[in-house]
This record gives structure tokens, sequence and C-alpha cells, in this order.
């Protein structure tokens, strides 16, 4: 995917990994630091409260349509009503082109929204556009996703690190391989920051396989749509099936079309998906998908949109501007996938509190 879908890895993971799940689209930061005790605009037990929001008019913007993204719009509405923000719109192009969403983010500051959640189409170009809007006293949030290279003209990143997200599932592709095989990756746009760092990820798991495993392939451009996933899917399957151990899959057209496909051809290969399509987490209870690793797009909505509103009021600023976040990944497997969303909530709830406490200086 063209993520999960840009944004940054322990040591050996351990097979509690498979259990638990931690924290992990170009993020590279290190570890989150512990949260201190900063002001706030009014501070509670839960961080800073936003005091006024009805001046703050908040757009969530992906770069282009993707069942990732779906969870912002509920996200966002329910921000809007628990803290009565003035508006909060998403809203997307029909195509991932960079050019239509700076137009239509001209659109909306035009309507009058003046704070923005991006995920930028060109991980190269994004940053022209936060600078853009920075110049006319938008606050903006880098959202699901931040920019190439080592500067960030957003106030802040709020991402998955999809170097982790990926190390993390091959990990768990080569545990569940028995610690040896073939594994295949399948992967996004070959040219977007993030999949390079998701192949980064999983080549380091191979690498510490110590020659054990082998990595057959990486099939990269293949998250288009699910259609294009499938074909190249059921190619690969027909070329080389007999031959695949395990598959990793780190964007979401293709960890669908692997599970499909699996199931379809009774191959024996251990799948490990990205993010909680509803067939992905019905082969796990099947048993047709060994794990997938989840992120977390409702936090990024829902921490972006409050961090946003406080910018926007000027109820707070941010401490460190252009900040990178890791908003989390889990690994979800039979063992917790009835209940692997109270992670992510309670890792969406420290979220606010790190960034009322380490992120935002307020009062």
């Amino acid at each position: 995917m063209h993520f999960a879908t840009r944004s940054v890895l322990p040591g050996v993971l351990t097979a509690a990994l498979l259990a638990t799940g931690a924290t992990a689209c170009t993020y590279r930061n290190a570890p989150l630091p512990a949260a201190g005790q900063a002001s706030a605009a009014r501070h509670t037990g839960a961080g800073a409260e936003l005091v006024d929001g009805a001046g703050a008019r908040v757009a969530l913007v992906p770069g282009g349509a993707h069942p990732y993204f779906r969870p912002w719009r509920t996200a966002g509405a329910t921000v809007q009503k628990t803290y009565k923000l003035g508006a909060v719109t998403f809203d997307e192009t029909a195509e991932w082109d960079q050019q239509k969403q700076n137009n239509l983010l001209s659109t909306l500051a035009a309507r009058g929204y003046n704070a923005f959640g991006i995920f930028g189409v060109s991980p190269t170009d994004i940053n022209t556009t936060f600078a853009d809007l920075k110049s006319q006293g938008f606050p903006v949030a880098s959202l699901g996703s931040c920019p190439a290279g080592s500067t960030d003209e957003a106030d802040f990143c709020l991402s998955t690190n999809v170097e982790l997200a990926a190390y993390k599932a091959a990990k768990a592709a080569i545990t569940a391989m028995g610690g040896k095989g073939t594994l295949v990756h399948l992967t996004g746009n070959n040219v977007d920051a993030n999949t390079q760092l998701r192949i980064k990820g999983v080549a380091r798991a191979v690498r510490e396989s110590g020659g054990k495993v082998g990595l057959l392939q990486t099939v990269t451009d293949i998250d288009t749509d699910l259609g294009t996933a499938q074909k190249a899917v059921s190619d690969l399957m027909a070329a080389k099936g007999g031959r695949i151990t395990g598959i990793v899959a780190t964007a979401y057209n293709p960890a669908v079309a692997a599970a499909d496909a699996v199931r379809s051809s009774g191959s024996k290969a251990k799948v490990i998906a990205i993010d909680d399509d509803a067939k992905i987490l019905s082969g796990i209870r099947q048993g047709t998908v060994t794990a997938t690793v989840v992120q977390n797009p409702v936090g990024q909505a829902e921490i972006g949109t409050w961090a946003l509103a406080l910018l926007q009021t000027k109820q707070c600023t941010v401490r460190d501007p252009g900040v990178e976040v890791d908003s989390g990944s889990f690994v979800v497997t039979r063992a917790n996938v009835a209940d692997y969303d109270t992670a992510r909530q309670a890792r969406t709830a420290r979220l606010k509190t790190e960034f009322a406490d380490t992120y935002l200086s307020c009062g």
C-alpha cells in the first residue's frame, strides 16, 4: 500500500510479539521518551484539555482513495462531537496525484478549513505543500506518512514506523515457518519511501535467520487495487508456489490477495498480512492466515485532529516542530484476534498523554 501504508529497529524480537504485539508511514525517531510533566492548556490526568475548539475547522485529507483511510472519517466525526470543534471534514481526490491533492487543499482552505491532517501523495514534494499551508497560518499534521528525507515542514508527523512493522511481520513469518524456508515479500509502490523502509525491515529479519531463510522475491507495485494484487499473487503462486514456505504482505491489497490465494489453492505457505480487513481476520480465525500486523489509523485521526485543534486555537504549540511520533503497530494472531483492539485503544490513550506532556507546550 502507499504506506501502513512513509514513515523507522530494536534488537531481536522474541516470540512474545506473536502473542502481545508491540508499538510501531515514514518514521525515523528513536523510541518514544518517557512522558514528562509539561504544562497544558488545562492540565488533567489525561493531559491537555481543549478549552474551546469552536474555532477549529479541521480537514483530514488522504493522498487518494484507499481502505486504510476509512476509519479517519468516523474518527474525525467522533473528535468533532467530543471536543465541540467548529467542523471536521474528510475529503480525498479520486487519484493519487500530488497536484490534485494540492488543489483540493486550496479549495478546503477557501471553504474556511483552517487546520489540516494530510497523508501526502509524494514523499519528496509534500514538504512544499506543508510549507505553503503553514505560511498561510494553518497548522499542519502529516498523518499516516512522513516526508522522505530528514526534514518535515509539518508541525508533527503521527505515523506507523513502517520499517519496524515490516520487521515484526517478517519475524512472525519466520517463526511460523519454523525458522527456515523460503519467504516472499509482497508490497506497494516501489518508489514510495514507505515501501523501501518495509523492504529494509523484511531484509533485516531474513539476515537475522543466519541463512536459514531465503528471500525468494520481493514483489512491488501491486497495491493499486485488489484486482492488480490478485493477478500478481495468482501468477506468483502458479510459477513458484511449490517453493514458497512463507508470505509476508506489507501492503493492504496484496495481503488480502495472498490470504485468498492460499485458502483457494490449499497452499501450506504461512501468510503474515497487514491491517485488519475482515477477510484477513477471518483467515486468522480459520487458520489460513497466521498473523497480521495492524496499524492505528483511528489513533492517527483522533489524536491528530485533537492536537491540530489545540494548535489552531493557540492553546498549544509544538515543542519540536516536525517531531515524528509512532502511532503503533500490533501483531495479531489467533491467540489475540478477539481482543487486539484493546491494545490499540490503549496506545491511542497513551498518545494523547505523550502529546500533552512531551510534544506540546500548552498554557
